[in-house]
């Protein structure tokens, strides 16, 4: 297969048109439009759909897209780095984070990281959503207990856990009474939270008065005397242990794991390794008393 035919199909897929990739790379649009031709003549298929206005990439296109636009961008890093003599991490890193991690901790360990590799343009967007990390183009995304998926591995990096807590202005009531409650979006339609506490199991019947979309927003709530709520540990730490925030128990269930994820048929970049690397040096331990001194730093 011609490699630089190979390259001009990418470069066309990526811009999602001749026009746009002409423009994108100095290239006259004719040159690129005879390259992938050829190339399609070559392999005896068509790779796009060509419409008056619209240029879409076919189902055979799109999985030679996804299968060599990886390899061809680390070719191209690996002869940058042989050209400027050494192999420092350099170019585009994409990360997708959820929006706690990214509220709370994501913005100091993307100055951290930058700082250490200036070389390496650093992007990260925020969202809770699973991302399709080829389609869109991440090279690395975090996600908390995602569903396992074939086509990516990672490493858990972080651990956590659900606590109940409240104001010490809030007392717990009795005979199984409904406490006044926080709630994170509209779709936690709970009444009982079942948690652990010294003595044993108990049960706390609860009335959502406030529903809000994050965490932190949530966290701010509880703070100001609204109601009791479940939050992570390690978004809590410091109010516990400052009296502002009282422990009414942990939640039962599984932990709370924040994995780094890529793709399984990816050659592991420098870039990538790097970050993971400077995760792992971030939280050595994986602990929520990690994660909460990182981000009361």
């Amino acid at each position: 297969m011609d490699l630089l035919a190979l390259a001009d199909f990418n470069l066309v897929a990526r811009h999602g048109g001749f026009g746009r990739a002409a423009r994108a790379a100095g290239r006259p649009k004719a040159t690129l439009s005879r390259r992938v031709a050829e190339l399609e003549g070559s392999l005896a298929l068509r790779l796009f759909e060509r419409g008056s206005r619209t240029l879409k990439l076919t189902q055979e296109g799109r999985a030679l897209y996804e299968r060599t636009g990886a390899l061809l961008t680390e070719l191209d890093e690996t002869a940058a780095a042989i050209a400027s003599g050494g192999d420092r991490p350099r170019g585009r890193l994409r990360i997708s984070a959820p929006l706690l991690f990214s509220q709370t901790a994501m913005g100091k360990l993307a100055a951290g990281f930058a700082l250490r590799y200036p070389e390496i343009r650093l992007e990260v967007t925020t969202e809770d959503r699973s991302v399709d990390m080829v389609e869109e183009g991440y090279d690395l995304v975090i996600r908390v207990n995602p569903d396992p998926d074939e086509n990516l591995v990672g490493r858990i990096f972080l651990r956590d856990r659900l606590v109940v807590v409240a104001s010490p202005n809030l007392k717990r009531p009795r005979d199984n009474l409904a406490v006044p409650a926080v709630m994170r979006g509209a779709g936690d339609r709970k009444t009982i939270w079942e948690v652990t506490v010294p003595t044993g199991k108990s049960r706390i019947a609860v009335d959502p008065v406030v529903r809000l979309s994050s965490l932190v927003m949530v966290r701010d709530a509880v703070r100001a005397g609204v109601g009791a709520a479940r939050l992570p540990v390690s978004l809590v730490s410091h109010d516990l242990a400052a009296g502002t925030l009282v422990h009414w128990g942990d939640i039962d269930g599984p932990e709370i794991a924040l994995w780094t994820l890529y793709p399984s048929r990816r050659l592991l970049s420098a870039r990538v390794s790097a970050f993971l690397d400077f995760m792992k040096e971030a939280f050595p331990m994986g602990t929520p008393d990690e994660l909460a001194a990182f981000i009361g730093r």
